[in-house]
């Protein structure tokens, strides 16, 4: 019985009885010696349900958020009258791509924390409260130009603080809500909708901007207005966390070293002088040593204090560590893959099908259905089997099954026959989910119940994190491989057609990522990078070929396949390192085992790390 003192919580035969929702036997709570109380009565079949459904519903929405600015940047960028591909306006671009991502990186640990110490219930509807007031605020910009850019950055760092607050504390009140044998269900429903709400994102943008933008924000206020009333008066706290003080120096020390690591990130992405990406660009190389020093000091301040915002000690768990560990080298993996399959559809492959590029972000999302659908089908199911047999063969499947998928991908050509493509983004979802529902399952089972908020924004920003960096690294590789050939191909392709060589040449000394870029946001590429000026001095015939939907692709291919492999080789390596790094976890944990297993023997002693 030491082992189920150490997850946090004593067993008795009534104690069993009062997780499955039985009547008690006799008069009287049911017993728990652990530091953690459980109001009696509070875990009941209705509450978990509600539970249930409102924290999916809000994990939902923040990822449906995360994502659904992607497709619909060009219609913002022109409702608000923005290039977005001038050089000056490249700053708008990219904090509108990741500025939400990187608020909820920095901010789930330290709002998880808060949840252990001042309600997890609480702190969730304050989520919901902010992230609808903020998509409020986002829906009704009245102002153009620059000062409209900056106003939607601002609501939108607003509104990730919200999501922040949504995420860091969802999987804490399902794991509370539900007892061990049924979290694994429980949370693959969460982390199902979690992960599926990216590519939900995708197709609702692509629906939504061409009526009017400002409808991909306003979607969430009546939703959020409904969950934040009813989550209110329905959910209710069972677990609560010691009270304690908030670490100070530790939430500045981690919130100032991760920004300043994932800015510089976002920002080596950026063309530096006569480079195509950033990563020479002293103020980015400064802002990465200064965001390690900023870390390391951290860490070196959690290790002292006695009440630290991050459980470091939380890492002597091997169930713990090892889920962490696993769910940061898959984020790292997969986090880039949207992105590639993004760019691979929108610039090369609908528009060789005769799909307008303008319309490609819609079709793009559209066609990336069978992705999600893996994702809802595979992550309850995996969830299920989680509490029946353990996480640890169903999370390493899951990534074993990723990286088998990214090879699979390399092996299709660039104008592939979309039926073998949409069976191998189906199994992708379903490998990706089988591995985060299990993954979180096994992380948030391990944890004892005072640290479950901060242990679950532990994993989140680990994740996020994760794909901020998977995000730059996947860019770099697919800009080098464009570097080596794609200049030659422009060269050839422009002068061939009527665009005189020393224009040609110069066209093809642009860096690669604004091209990239125009494909991301449904620009025609060829328009973007000769202009009126020189489409004007062609021919009528000249002209309708090279602005149209099969010239750019034809010569984007070559180059795109070189970067292309290599993006998915890093993917394969990372899912392996992440399969080993899951099979190291071990078998259940006594939080993972059937209560009737814990339901004998003396009662323990208090729990401790």
């Amino acid at each position: 019985m030491a082992e189920a003192a150490r997850v946090g919580f004593a067993a008795s035969p009534e104690h069993a009885r009062h997780w499955r929702g039985d009547p008690p036997l006799r008069p009287g709570p049911a017993v728990l010696r652990a530091p953690v109380q459980v109001s009696p009565g509070a875990i009941n079949e209705r509450h978990k349900w509600v539970a249930l459904f409102i924290t999916t519903l809000g994990m939902l929405m923040a990822s449906i958020d995360g994502s659904i600015v992607l497709i619909a940047l060009p219609a913002i960028f022109r409702g608000i009258h923005l290039d977005p591909l001038l050089p000056s306006n490249t700053f708008f671009l990219l904090w509108m791509i990741l500025g939400f991502l990187i608020v909820t990186s920095v901010l789930v640990v330290s709002l998880g924390k808060l949840g252990d110490l001042y309600g997890r219930v609480r702190m969730y509807n304050l989520g919901f409260a902010v992230f609808t007031f903020f998509s409020l605020l986002l829906s009704i910009t009245w102002m153009t130009g620059t000062a409209a850019g900056v106003w939607l950055i601002v609501m939108r760092i607003f509104q990730g603080v919200g999501a922040a607050l949504l995420m860091a504390n969802s999987a804490a009140i399902l794991t509370d809500a539900f007892p061990p044998d049924r979290r694994g269900f429980a949370l693959g429903i969460n982390q199902a909708a979690a992960i599926s709400g990216t590519f939900i994102g995708l197709l609702l943008g692509g629906l939504l901007a061409p009526i009017n933008w400002r409808l991909i924000f306003l979607v969430s206020v009546p939703i959020g207005l409904f969950a934040t009333v009813w989550g209110y008066f329905s959910l209710h706290e069972i677990e609560r966390g010691s009270q304690g003080r908030i670490d100070w120096a530790g939430n500045v020390t981690f919130a100032v070293g991760l920004i300043l690591v994932m800015v510089g990130i976002t920002y080596g992405i950026e063309p530096y002088g006569h480079h195509p990406m950033g990563w020479t660009n002293p103020v980015v190389l400064a802002e990465l040593a200064a965001g390690v020093a900023f870390l390391v000091l951290f860490c070196w301040i959690e290790l002292r204090t006695e009440e630290p915002m991050f459980r470091l000690q939380l890492f002597k768990l091997r169930a713990f560590s090892a889920g962490v560990f696993a769910s940061f080298l898959g984020a790292l993996g997969r986090g880039g893959l949207m992105f590639m399959l993004i760019i691979w559809l929108q610039g090369i492959w609908l528009p060789q099908h005769g799909y307008t590029f303008e319309v490609t972000p819609l079709w793009a999302g559209i066609f990336m259905i069978p992705l999600t659908a893996g994702f809802m089908i595979a992550g309850p199911l995996s969830g299920i089997l989680s509490d029946r047999y353990g996480p640890r063969p169903f999370a390493t499947f899951g990534m074993l099954g990723t990286a088998v998928c990214f090879l699979l991908f390399e092996q299709l050509p660039v104008d592939f026959g979309y039926k073998e493509f949409a069976v191998l983004l189906f199994v992708t979802g379903a490998c990706m989910s089988t591995f985060g529902a299990s993954n979180r399952t096994g992380v948030m089972n391990s944890l004892p119940a005072a640290d479950r908020g901060a242990g679950s924004g532990m994993q989140t920003t680990f994740q996020n994190s994760a794909q901020v960096l998977s995000i730059g690294i996947f860019f770099t590789l697919i800009i080098v491989g464009l570097s080596d050939t794609l200049p030659a191909a422009l060269v050839r392709g422009l002068s061939a057609h009527g665009v005189p060589v020393d224009t040609a040449v110069s066209i093809s000394h642009l860096p690669p990522v604004s091209t990239l870029f125009a494909a991301f946001l449904g620009y025609n590429p060829a328009s973007h990078l000769l202009g009126p000026h020189v489409l004007s001095q062609l021919s009528a015939s000249q002209r309708a070929t090279v602005t149209g939907e099969q010239f750019f692709p034809s010569l984007l291919t070559d180059a795109f396949r070189t970067g292309l492999h290599a993006a998915f080789n890093f993917g394969i390596v990372m899912c392996l390192v992440g399969a080993a790094a899951s099979w190291t976890r071990g078998g259940k944990t006594a939080a993972e085992l059937d209560v009737t297993e814990l339901a004998v023997g003396p009662d323990p002693e208090p729990a401790t790390l």
